[in-house]
């Protein structure tokens, strides 16, 4: 008996861990070794590789790939048909298994539909990719990134909505009522 869902047409290999309230969705393939956490979402054709590792509340959209080397802290969205890399140089006739670069999406972050997040490079705490980004270098904390290559357009809070700076470098979320703090182009919660 698993505390989990996996529709019929699922595929779960052996030794991965699955937290309870997880519901994995059609046609989806979870390899081995992966770690999921409690209430996560996989939507319908996603493919988890190897020893990837997924956080609590994970919210993955139909259509992904994530491939070995990727990890997901909680609170993060994953959405339709984004992608992540794990190899900066591949070739088909060349293995580099072993060369796998390490993906850290952090609390809370959200990368949106048809992006791709090319290897080794980190999305920060609560940052935003927008849809059809290509993120080819590090994301910081609360960034709004879009384009391609992806450049920042501003800075977001954990709620989603545009952060405006005062003079003082200070906002407020219209939603949380949150304060934020811009020093030395970071952004801290209040």
């Amino acid at each position: 008996m698993t505390d989990f869902f996996a529709h019929e047409t699922a595929v779960v290999d052996e030794g991965c861990q699955i937290g309870p309230g997880t519901k994995i969705w059609h046609f989806s393939h979870i390899m081995p070794n992966c770690v999921i956490g409690e209430r996560c979402n996989i939507g319908q054709n996603v493919v988890i590789s190897p020893e990837v590792v997924l956080g609590k509340n994970v919210k993955v959209q139909n259509n992904v790939s994530i491939y070995s080397g990727v990890v997901c802290e909680d609170d993060v969205f994953l959405g339709p048909s984004m992608v992540f890399t794990n190899v900066i140089n591949p070739r088909s006739a060349i293995n580099r298994r072993g060369e796998y670069a390490k993906t850290i999406v952090r609390k809370g972050a959200s990368i949106g539909a048809n992006a791709t997040i090319v290897c080794g490079h980190d999305i920060g705490e609560y940052a935003f990719v927008g849809a059809g980004a290509v993120v080819t270098k590090a994301v910081p904390a609360f960034a709004l990134v879009v384009g391609n290559p992806a450049r920042q357009m501003g800075w977001i809070s954990e709620f989603g909505h545009r952060l405006q700076f005062d003079v003082d470098g200070k906002a407020q979320c219209p939603e949380g009522k949150d304060w934020y703090q811009l020093i030395n182009n970071v952004v801290n919660k209040l």
